[in-house]
């Protein structure tokens, strides 16, 4: 089904990148996003541009899949229902993959909206950042009915070698994305402080960071972000505000699920000081730059 058009809305960091993956792969691809600089990048792609989520829609035909990858929830309701939202020219049979880490219960109540119009929904949340996602190695965690899943099994297939089955209720991606963007907040607050921490202990921090990577202290998210940080280089890839969000999401779906651990509420309010403290548009290896700021403890 390659060379198949497909609607991208939202083409930011993991947006663009997808688009470029799809490109390369020899999807037709018509982007909408507000920014110009991404519009631009779209293009360089070789993906056609709208200038509203409801053209992208009028682009595709039956069987055809929309991908919207924006932030959180309003601006999912916004871009398929707002003005000129997609879902005026949606038709029956046609897919969203819905990508945004956002609420399970505000997937199951978008994916029952779009059900109403013969739309079906698939549950597609992703992780890995920008550069996996351009080279297909992301991961990409989807939940529906199983006939849904199938017939974009090509597009899922382009878009990530990482497609992993969750189960047949669209929330259950939802789901496992709060739980693994909560232990990659832990992660990446736990090798804030231990940089920070490394710092007042007179050591260097690039070759505590190799001891780090070879031992058992080592997780993904530390290195990347931390590599970045230790010199200097806070350029946003993720949004301090992301991991914010999924943090507190993250608490929020456990508690209503009746369990609240040590470590999850603790990491998700680092992140809140974070913002709070002016860096909310940094990239969220900032938590170093915040943890170094912390007043000496007594003796």
């Amino acid at each position: 089904m390659s060379g198949a058009p497909v609607g991208v809305i939202g083409a930011g960091n993991m947006g663009g990148a997808m688009v470029e993956r799809l490109r390369e792969a020899g999807w037709a691809v018509t982007v909408c996003d507000i920014d110009p600089l991404r519009q631009r990048q779209a293009m360089a792609a070789g993906a056609s541009l709208a200038d509203s989520p409801e053209q992208v829609a009028r682009t595709l035909g039956p069987g055809h899949a929309l991908i919207v990858v924006v932030v959180d929830t309003a601006q999912v309701r916004e871009v398929l229902w707002g003005p000129r939202g997609a879902a005026q020219a949606l038709q029956r049979g046609q897919t969203v993959l819905l990508c945004p880490t956002i609420a399970p219960q505000d997937v199951e109540a978008i994916a029952g909206d779009l059900e109403r119009q013969g739309v079906d929904c698939i549950d597609a949340p992703l992780s890995g950042g920008p550069v996996r996602a351009r080279d297909g190695r992301m991961s990409l965690m989807v939940a529906g009915p199983e006939p849904v899943l199938a017939s974009q099994a090509a597009l899922l297939s382009a878009l990530s070698d990482h497609v992993m089955r969750i189960s047949d209720r669209v929330g259950d991606g939802a789901r496992t994305k709060l739980v693994n963007n909560l232990l990659a907040g832990i992660n990446l607050v736990g090798a804030a402080e231990a940089l920070a921490m490394a710092e007042r202990l007179g050591l260097d921090l690039s070759t505590t960071l190799d001891v780090i990577e070879r031992s058992s202290g080592q997780s993904w998210v530390g290195s990347d972000r931390m590599r970045r940080a230790v010199a200097g280089d806070f350029a946003p890839r993720a949004h301090v505000t992301l991991l914010e969000k999924d943090t507190r999401l993250a608490v929020a779906a456990g508690r209503a699920a009746g369990f609240e651990g040590p470590l999850g509420a603790r990491a998700a309010r680092v992140f809140e000081q974070a913002h709070e403290a002016g860096m909310a548009a940094l990239d969220d290896g900032a938590l170093l730059k915040l943890l170094r700021q912390a007043p000496p403890s007594k003796p």
